[in-house]
C-alpha cells in the first residue's frame, strides 16, 4: 500500500498512461467540447508544476487556488502536493463569490505566499486582492506556467517531492460558513488516506468506476469525493461547471448516459430540481441504468425527495437501490456514515411530539409521523451521540450531538487554537478524549445514523424543540409560488417566540398575488401542523435566501439580514414589536414600496 495521493498518481501513470484520469467538459449540447488529462499527463504536468512552485516558497506554505473548474485546477492542486505546499481552493471571482469578499478574505486568513488562476480571471483576480489590501501577493496563470521547454519535461521527470508524512498538512479546505464564518479546516495527507480507503472499502469501488459531477472543487464534496477519491483509484471523472447544472439541469443526466457513468453524487437540492426541471420527453429519451451508487449528501435528507427522484427516473432505468444517503463533514475528511451498497434509502417513521422530546420513537400506525432518513452505517470511525449540555453518552434511540473520532478527523482548523481547544479536543463526561464536535444533531438505532439536524438551528419555542428546516420544507409545500424556491425559518434572539418564515415567492402565470391572505393562510397552516404561532411571515424576490456552496440555508446570515431590514422583500407581515424595534425608522419607505405591490390590502403586513 503507498503512502499518499501522489504515489497512487505516479503508479496509475506507470501502469496506464494514456487513460483519461479527468474530462472536462463545457458548452451546450450541439457545441459541446472536451478536453482530457491522461494520467500520465497529469503526473507529469504537476510535477512539473510543483518543480517550479518549490523555487517560490518553502514546504508548508500555502498556495491560493482560485480556479474554475477544470484541468487546470487539477493540475494545479496536485502540483502543490509535489512541492509540499498546502492548496488552499477558493471560488474565482463570480463563482459563487460576486465581490470577491470570500477569496479575499481566505488570502488573508490563511497566509498565502502566492495565488494561481487561469489566464481568464488573472486580471479579475489582481484587482479583488488589491481591493482586500493584499496587492503584493504573486499571481500567475497556470497556462503560462504549464508552458515548459523539453528541458523541463526531463527535470520534471526526476522531481522527487518532499517527503510528505501523515501530518502534512495537503490542503487547507475553507468550510461552507452555513452557521459562522468560514474557517480552513487543515486536511492532513493521513487523513486523506485514511478517508479515501474508507470510501473504497464502503463502496467497494475501483479503477473500472466512471464518475460524473458538476459539484465545485472547492467544496469537501466536490474536492474529495469526486475528484481526489477517483485520482487515489484510478478511474475516470467527467467535470462539468457548477453554473452550467444549474442553468441546464438535464446536462448531468446527458453526460452519464453519453459516458456510462456509474458514480455520482449531490445534494439534496439538486435531486429536487431534477425531478422538477426534466420534461416527460427528456426523461423518456434519458438511460441512467449505467448509475450504480448514487450518494445523496451535504444537506438534511428529505424522504419526499427520494421518493419522487424514484418515481420519476424509473422509467430511465434507475434502480431505486442506487441512492445512497451519506453523512459527512470537512473536519472529518468528507465521509462519516453511508447507506450500504445495493440496499437503497432506510426510512422511518417516528413520532415527532417524541423527536421533540430528543427521542426516537415509532410512529403509531394511523398517527402523524416525521419520516427521518438514515444517513447509514458509520465507516471506520468511532462515533457516539452525546448530550451537548451534560457531555454524557445517551442510550440507543435518544437524540444528542454526534461526535467523532478517528483518522479521518482532522487536526483543526487553521490558526483557531480556542475553537479547536472546544471543537477538536472535546472529553465526554466520562473522561474519554480526542473527539471532534460535529455541532449536528443525531441519534443511533440498529445501526443506523440518523441526522435531525443543527444545534444551532433548533428552534427552542415555549419548551418546545422544533427543527427550522421541518418548518422551511412544509411552507414550500402550501403554494405554488413557493415551488422550488427556498425558505429560511429563525428566532429573534432576544424573544423565542418571535419566530420569523422567510419563503422566496414568484407569481405564477402572471397572476396577481394577495399576498396579506397568503400571509395569513402561512400561519394558520403553520400553527395547525407544529402547534406554535407563527407572529412573522416575510416573502422575498427569488434568490433572497442566502445558501452555502453546498445549498446549506444561512440561517444566522438570514436573521441578521432580517433584523438590518436588508432583504429585498416583496411583503411583511410582522408583529408589532418587531416593527418597532427594526422597522420604525425605514415606515415611510415600507409604505410607499406597499403602494407598488398588487393587491397588498392594509393591516399589520408590510411591504
Amino acid at each position: 500500500m503507498t503512502d499518499n495521493l501522489l504515489e497512487h498518481i505516479a503508479a496509475h501513470a506507470r501502469r496506464q498512461p494514456s487513460k483519461d484520469a479527468v474530462i472536462f467538459v463545457r458548452g451546450r449540447r450541439d457545441e459541446r467540447t472536451e478536453q482530457r488529462l491522461s494520467y500520465g499527463e497529469l503526473d507529469r504536468t504537476a510535477r512539473r508544476l510543483g518543480r517550479w512552485l518549490a523555487r517560490r516558497g518553502e514546504p508548508g506554505d500555502r498556495i491560493l487556488l482560485l480556479l474554475p473548474t477544470g484541468l487546470e485546477f487539477v493540475t494545479a492542486l496536485i502540483g502543490c502536493h509535489h512541492a509540499g505546499l498546502v492548496a488552499v481552493p477558493a471560488p474565482p471571482p463570480g463563482m459563487g463569490d460576486p465581490k470577491g469578499a470570500r477569496a479575499a478574505g481566505i488570502a488573508v486568513d490563511s497566509g498565502a505566499r502566492l495565488v494561481l488562476t487561469d489566464a481568464h480571471h488573472l486580471a479579475d483576480v489582481r484587482t479583488l486582492l488589491g481591493d482586500a489590501g493584499v496587492d503584493t501577493l504573486p499571481c500567475y496563470a497556470v497556462e503560462a506556467v504549464g508552458q515548459a521547454s523539453d528541458a523541463d519535461d526531463e527535470a520534471a521527470d526526476d522531481w522527487a517531492p518532499p517527503r510528505l508524512s501523515d501530518d502534512t498538512i495537503a490542503v487547507l479546505q475553507y468550510t461552507s460558513g452555513s452557521t459562522s464564518e468560514p474557517k480552513g479546516v487543515m486536511l492532513t495527507h493521513g487523513a486523506l488516506m485514511h478517508n479515501l480507503r474508507s470510501i473504497e472499502g464502503w463502496l467497494g469501488v475501483d479503477d473500472r468506476t466512471r464518475v460524473c459531477s458538476w459539484l465545485p472543487l472547492y467544496h469537501d464534496m466536490g474536492l474529495i469525493g469526486m475528484l481526489l477519491a477517483v485520482l487515489y483509484l484510478g478511474c475516470e471523472v467527467v467535470l462539468f461547471a457548477p453554473t452550467d447544472f444549474v442553468r441546464r439541469p438535464h446536462t448531468w443526466f446527458d453526460l452519464i448516459q453519453q459516458h456510462r457513468s456509474t458514480f455520482i453524487t449531490a445534494p439534496n437540492f439538486a435531486y429536487d430540481l431534477l425531478v422538477r426541471q426534466l420534461s416527460d420527453e427528456q426523461v423518456a429519451a434519458l438511460d441512467l441504468s449505467s448509475v450504480r451508487w448514487a450518494l445523496n449528501g451535504a444537506e438534511p435528507l428529505d424522504a419526499a425527495t427520494l421518493t419522487r427522484f424514484q418515481e420519476r427516473f424509473a422509467p430511465a432505468g434507475f434502480r431505486a437501490e442506487a441512492l445512497m444517503p451519506c453523512y459527512g463533514l470537512a473536519e472529518a475528511t468528507l465521509f462519516v456514515a453511508g447507506t450500504p451498497t445495493g440496499r437503497g434509502p432506510l426510512v422511518s417513521p417516528v413520532d415527532p411530539a417524541a423527536l421533540e422530546r430528543h427521542s426516537f420513537e415509532a410512529a403509531a400506525e394511523g398517527e402523524q409521523a416525521r419520516p427521518l432518513v438514515s444517513s447509514g452505517r458509520v465507516l471506520d470511525l468511532d462515533v457516539r451521540i452525546i448530550d451537548p449540555d451534560t457531555l454524557t453518552e445517551q442510550a440507543e434511540g435518544q437524540v444528542g450531538e454526534i461526535w467523532v473520532r478517528g483518522g479521518s478527523v482532522t487536526p483543526g482548523y487553521w490558526r483557531r487554537p480556542e475553537d479547536n481547544a472546544r471543537a477538536f479536543e472535546a472529553v465526554t463526561a466520562s473522561g474519554e478524549g480526542g473527539f471532534l464536535r460535529t455541532g449536528d444533531l443525531g441519534v443511533l438505532r440498529d445501526g443506523e445514523l440518523y441526522v435531525t439536524g443543527r444545534i444551532k438551528d433548533v428552534l427552542v419555542v415555549r419548551g418546545r424543540n422544533l427543527y427550522a428546516h421541518d418548518i422551511e420544507r412544509h411552507v414550500g409545500a402550501l403554494h405554488e409560488g413557493f415551488t422550488g424556491l427556498r425558505a429560511s425559518v429563525c428566532a429573534l434572539p432576544y424573544d423565542e417566540s418571535q419566530l420569523v418564515v422567510m419563503q422566496e415567492f414568484r407569481p405564477a402565470g402572471g397572476s396577481r398575488p394577495d399576498l396579506p391572505a397568503l400571509a395569513r393562510a402561512v400561519r394558520g397552516e403553520l400553527t395547525e401542523r407544529f402547534g406554535v404561532r407563527v407572529p412573522n411571515v416575510v416573502f422575498l424576490r427569488p434568490g433572497q435566501v442566502r445558501r452555502t456552496t453546498s445549498g446549506k440555508v444561512r440561517r444566522a446570515m438570514m436573521r441578521d439580514l432580517f433584523v438590518a431590514g436588508e432583504l429585498k422583500t416583496l411583503y411583511e407581515d410582522l408583529a408589532p414589536e418587531v416593527v418597532r424595534r427594526h422597522r420604525t425608522a425605514a415606515a415611510d419607505t415600507a409604505a410607499t414600496a406597499a403602494a407598488a405591490v398588487p393587491a397588498v390590502s392594509a393591516g399589520s403586513g408590510r411591504a
